[in-house]
């Protein structure tokens, strides 16, 4: 999701350190510390306005939540949802989320969630896609064993390229919702987007996905 440059963006960021962490890797292998409690630890990569994220932090105060984009005005908008709710089970980062291991520590994450991520529609660009084997080693790294991807998106040709490349890297593809807002699945929070394309009436893919318990193959 791309939005228009937020004048005096950098200045909210600048001026919420409690809420927008401005030293994430510093934080690596702590994030616990951070929230100061043991919950799981939920991240959402390229979270458009926050209001995914900002959501599900107020439905499941029992999990810690980690909001992450790389773009300043979105962020910013992020922020005003957090601190209009007042969630202190919810931190953003303003950081590229290409290499999620600079401010993760292995094993460190519960659950990730992809939501309405940019298709990157031609083949040159496969590598850049959050669903290519590139950003699933990365992923897999930093969740811990057996650990989960959800992923939504409209854009038909963007799903089937990802349950393809979940089913090549070795993970169970757990269920899957071809028409979700048609289907009988409960608590399903929308993001900004998804409110959006679903009024006019597109269908919306989902996933659940897990990779494989490497702590089983080992003991075979």
């Amino acid at each position: 999701m791309r939005v228009r440059k937020r004048p005096g963006a950098k200045e909210m960021i600048v001026n919420h350190p409690q809420f927008v962490v401005a030293e994430p890797k510093n934080w690596k292998g702590r994030w616990h510390e951070r929230f100061a409690n043991e919950n799981p630890l939920h991240i959402e990569i390229g979270m458009g306005k926050g209001q995914f994220i900002t959501e599900m932090a107020k439905a499941h105060p029992e999990i810690n939540y980690i909001g992450i984009d790389m773009q300043l005005s979105v962020v910013s908008f992020a922020l005003d949802k957090l601190k209009a709710a007042e969630l202190s089970n919810l931190q953003l980062l303003y950081v590229d989320g290409s290499d999620l291991t600079e401010y993760f520590a292995e094993s460190e994450v519960d659950l990730i969630y992809l939501n309405f991520s940019d298709p990157w529609p031609k083949t040159r660009h496969e590598k850049r896609r959050l669903t290519s084997r590139k950003f699933l080693a990365v992923d897999e790294k930093i969740l811990k064993p057996a650990g989960e991807i959800h992923f939504k998106t409209d854009n038909q040709g963007l799903f089937e390229y990802s349950l393809a490349s979940f089913s090549q890297y070795g993970m169970t593809i757990k269920q899957v919702w071809l028409d979700l807002h048609a289907s009988e699945f409960e608590g399903n929070v929308m993001t900004e987007y998804e409110e959006k394309f679903s009024k006019k009436g597109q269908p919306i893919y989902r996933v659940e996905v897990k990779f494989p318990d490497k702590r089983q193959i080992d003991e075979c």
